[in-house]
């Protein structure tokens, strides 16, 4: 029986935890491109839980290495449902970003900076197009973790080079 190629492969759920800055530059190569509705994002202020569902892009498929080092491209490129939240979030501010308008957002990084005493912090989301989400936490303590099935998608995400 010949193998469909067309078939999604199955990948083990990425499940990651950032607790500092080096963490969450981690995180953000992962979720790097992963793109969701503005929708799909909620501040719980009680709980002080910042909580967004994405689709994310399984960059770490693109480029396997085999047993004998050879490079090997995953087929088909895959994305993932992925969930994400913050906690000990303090202040939630958007810019740019329109929570009515149902066009997807892509998500092109998540940068950590020190915010008056330690271990408080500043959070940014960054979007394409200029949009961002600015979250002041008491400490980075965020979580991320696969959500469901890997599905194909007929393209890879591409970036403008930048000389």
């Amino acid at each position: 029986m010949q193998e469909d190629r067309r078939k999604t492969p199955r990948f083990p759920p990425l499940r990651l935890r950032a607790e500092d800055a080096e963490d969450v530059t981690v995180l953000a190569a992962c979720l790097q491109d992963a793109t969701l509705r503005a929708g799909d994002m909620t501040w719980q202020p009680q709980q002080r839980r910042f909580v967004m569902v994405l689709n994310r892009f399984r960059w770490e498929d693109e480029n396997r290495v085999d047993a004998r080092g050879k490079l090997v491209r995953a087929l088909p490129h895959v994305r993932v449902a992925a969930g994400l939240h913050f906690d000990g979030v303090l202040k939630v501010q958007s810019n740019g970003i329109d929570r009515e308008d149902a066009t997807p957002l892509e998500l092109l990084s998540i940068v950590a900076e020190p915010h008056g005493e330690a271990p408080a912090a500043l959070l940014t989301l960054v979007f394409a197009g200029g949009g961002a989400v600015r979250l002041e936490v008491e400490c980075v303590d965020a979580q991320m973790q696969d959500l469901g099935t890997p599905y194909p998608v007929r393209r890879a995400p591409k970036h403008k080079e930048v000389s």
